[in-house]
């Protein structure tokens, strides 16, 4: 059974860098998109980014883009999601996310990715 397992998060102030860190169980990333997505308080969960397996490509939300870097440490099983010149608008949970394999088609909405992490609260004060 494919399993998510995350680690990282925290309280931070405005500015600081934090990392989260996803390994994946049971299973393997190859031929699998992997990506982010975070819920902020009162707001419906968001995609974050994504590493597209097909053609190894990184795509951001405009939120992000320019401040967070998601990149693979291992190519069968773990990644992470750099967040530097973090926000207090980027406090949120945070999940990471990885497709079915072979899935190549949309991945802009949770329904679109069929395993997910259980979550890291990042907190950032003003």
């Amino acid at each position: 059974q494919v399993q998510l397992v995350q680690s990282g998060g925290g309280t931070v102030q405005t500015g600081d860098s934090l990392r989260l860190a996803c390994v994946l169980s049971g299973g393997t990333l190859n031929r699998r998109n992997i990506g982010w997505f975070r819920q902020g308080p009162g707001k419906e969960r968001e995609f974050v980014a994504i590493i597209r397996w097909m053609d190894d490509t990184s795509i951001y939300s405009d939120s992000v883009k320019g401040r967070f870097t998601i990149a693979r440490d291992n190519a069968e099983t773990s990644f992470h999601l750099q967040m530097t010149s973090l926000k207090p608008a980027d406090t949120a949970e945070y999940y990471c996310v990885a497709s079915a394999q072979h899935y190549s088609d949309s991945f802009l909405s949770p329904t679109d990715w069929r395993n997910w992490g259980l979550g890291s609260q990042v907190t950032v004060s003003s």
